[in-house]
């Protein structure tokens, strides 16, 4: 199920921008001060170090992504998940916007 709001949070007013525009965010911190944040890639293809572990959820769009150690790149779509470990990588390719939200730890 593709989540649709995140209520009850504090929005950071200015984004991050990653890639030259590329990737835009905008990091949130629940009620519990949990940590996540919410976005879009533009087409492209990028890889992304994590620090902590994160869950990326496709709300609109679709990418293929490729975890550090693989060779095999997977599609993701609108309500599909990814996990990524922390201190590691992916890599996205992202051919249309690709709306995701981004949980982290």
């Amino acid at each position: 199920m593709t989540t649709t709001q995140i209520s009850g949070v504090t929005v950071a007013t200015q984004a991050n921008v990653y890639f030259d525009g590329k990737c835009v965010s905008h990091s949130l911190t629940l009620a519990d001060g949990t940590k996540q944040s919410v976005g879009v890639i533009l087409p492209a293809t990028l890889t992304f170090n994590t620090g902590a572990p994160e869950v990326m959820e496709c709300v609109a769009g679709g990418c293929e992504y490729l975890l550090a150690g693989s060779s095999t790149w997977v599609k993701n779509g609108p309500g599909d998940q990814f996990s990524v470990p922390g201190n590691s990588s992916f890599q996205i390719r992202v051919s249309e916007a690709y709306h995701y939200i981004c949980r982290f730890g």
